[in-house]
Parts: C-alpha cells; structure tokens; sequence
C-alpha cells in the first residue's frame, strides 16, 4: 500500500469550525486515524454518513482535482472543493502521484472537460490517449466508466472511487472486478461503495462509517450484505412487510 494512514488533524481545527458541516457529521466528528492495510479498501455506510466526504478530502491531500481528474486536470465544478482536505495528513511509503480521483456525480463535466482539451491544435490530439482514443460523450454512461478502469488505471497508482456502481450493470460491476484484481497487485484502491457485488471483493478491508467510531466491518456483517442477500432469498416476505399497512 502507497498510502499507509490518514489522519485528522484535530488540534488545527478552529473551535468556529469543530460543529460546522462537514466537521459535525458523526463519523468525521469521531475520526483519528484509519490504516490501510489491503490493496482494496471500501468505505460503506448509509447516505449522509461522511464516507465520500473523507474521500474527497484524501484527494484533496493526495493533490487530485477534487472535481474529479488527476494532478493535471484543471477543471472546476460547483461544490467539489473540500472543507475537511486542508486538515488531513496522509502517510505514504512511497508518495505516489499518479492516480485519479472519480466522482460519479461529476464525471459528466470530466467527460466534457476531455473535449475542450481535444480542441487544443497542438495538444489536442493527446486529450483521449488515456481514454481509448475516443470521447467519452460518445459512449453510454456505463462504457465511458469501463474505458476510465480500462485505459486510464495502470500501476504504481493511488485510484479514489466515489460509488463506481453509478453507471455500471451488474455485470460491468463484476468486469470491474476483474480489472480490479488484475492492477491490485501493483496500485492501492479506495473506494466509497453502497455495491455488495463490489465489496464483495476477497480479502477487502471494510470500513463501516455507520458505527462510531469509524470501524473495520466482514463482508457478511455489513448491511448491503444481510438485506440483500435477505431479499433474494425471501423476496416476497419482504415486499409484504414493506407494502403492509
């Protein structure tokens, strides 16, 4: 693993600031330090529990466009700076810069991004090299995703993920899969997830943000797990619990 800790920075945070958002959410309002001791770690929990909140801020420190993009992407979108960023400290053995930041609910601008550098005359031409050699607004949502794991991740690289599922079937989720354990041998992988099928990854470290403080959970103990293994199996017991009056 490149990156080996972080850590909130506590002592520097203004009192003005320690129950301001994003510092009032309850796994951020608890947080010391996390470790990373898998090539693949994800971070779960429910909407609102803070998990693409640290995301974004690890970016931030690792000096990825928190709009989604690596070190060299220059491109802004409304609200993706981060409040929490300037008071992390992340520990690396070695520092890595090559790596990439998504945010699936940017991603559209990135895409859109890509095609004003390829309008560049002299320049242009290398603004889909990493992307298949083809803008993304001229595939579907889910391959334009794939063509980013595809061609853009390689190795010796630090890959910041917020819900990858967003675009991808249940079978491109399983592809991810595959291209997942094909680079973690060689790059370190965080991603925010709410996919079973994802964090079912082997050997996955998990951390949960529902529970306080911020803990490492099993694959079976995690909620996404239990319900939906739940309702595959008694799928019309829980559609009349959840219809009954």
């Amino acid at each position: 693993m490149y990156l080996q800790t972080v850590t909130l920075m506590r002592e520097r945070l203004p009192d003005t600031e320690r129950e301001q958002y994003p510092f009032s959410i309850p796994s951020i309002r608890t947080l010391n330090r996390l470790s990373f001791e898998s090539p693949v770690t994800f971070f779960v929990g429910e909407n609102g529990s803070g998990k693409s909140t640290l995301l974004e801020a690890i970016a931030y420190q690792a000096g990825f466009n928190t709009a989604g993009g690596g070190v060299n992407n220059r491109h802004e979108v409304e609200a993706s700076g981060s409040v929490l960023g300037p008071y992390l400290r992340l520990s690396w053995m070695p520092k890595v810069s090559n790596g990439f930041f998504l945010r699936a609910e940017s991603f559209y601008q990135f895409a859109s991004h890509l095609d004003e550098l390829s309008k560049d005359p002299l320049e242009g031409y290398k603004a889909y090299r990493a992307y298949g050699n083809r803008s993304l607004h001229e595939q579907s949502h889910g391959e334009s995703f794939f063509a980013l794991f595809q061609h853009r991740f390689g190795k010796r690289g630090v890959y910041l993920l917020d819900e990858p599922e967003a675009a991808l079937s249940p079978a491109r989720q399983l592809a991810f899969l595959r291209r997942l354990h094909e680079l973690a041998p060689y790059s370190q992988f965080i991603i925010a997830t709410h996919s079973p099928i994802l964090m079912g990854y082997p050997d996955a470290q998990i951390y949960e943000f529902d529970s306080l403080p911020i803990r490492p959970v099993r694959y079976e103990d995690t909620p996404h797990y239990e319900i939906t293994k739940g309702f595959l199996n008694h799928r019309e017991q829980y559609l009349h619990r959840l219809f009954e009056d």
